[in-house]
C-alpha cells in the first residue's frame, strides 16, 4: 500500500512539481501508513525510483537520447542508459532515505 501511494502521488506531482516533492511525499506517506523501517525504505526507494525512471523515459523517448546521450558524455558514462540507470539509484535513495525518516519519526512520536 506504501508503494502504491507514493508511486501515484510521485508519479502525479512530478509533471509539474520540484524533484524534491517526492522526498515530501514518501516522508508523509511513510509518516502516515509505514510500519516498518525496512519496508519503508524499500517501498520508498523502488517506488521513486520508478517514477523517476518512466519520467526520464517519458522526456528522453521522443528526442532519440539526444540530450541523455550528450549528459551522459559529460559525466564520462558510456551510454544513456547508464544516466539512467544513475537517475533511478539517485531518486531511489531519496525516496528511501525519505520513507525511513517518515517511519523513524512515527516510532519516536509514539
Amino acid at each position: 500500500m506504501l508503494f502504491l501511494l507514493i508511486l501515484i502521488l510521485s508519479y502525479a506531482c512530478g509533471f509539474f512539481m520540484p524533484w524534491w516533492v517526492a522526498a515530501i511525499i514518501a516522508f508523509l506517506a511513510a509518516l502516515w501508513i509505514g510500519k516498518t523501517p525496512w519496508r519503508s525504505f524499500f517501498s520508498g526507494f523502488f517506488a521513486v525510483a520508478f517514477v523517476w525512471l518512466a519520467l526520464a523515459l517519458f522526456k528522453t523517448v521522443p528526442n532519440g537520447h539526444i540530450l541523455a546521450t550528450r549528459v551522459a558524455t559529460l559525466f564520462h558514462l558510456p551510454g544513456w542508459g547508464y544516466l539512467l540507470a544513475l537517475t533511478c539509484i539517485i531518486g531511489g535513495l531519496v525516496g528511501g532515505m525519505a520513507a525511513l525518516s517518515g517511519v523513524l519519526v512515527k516510532k519516536a512520536i509514539k
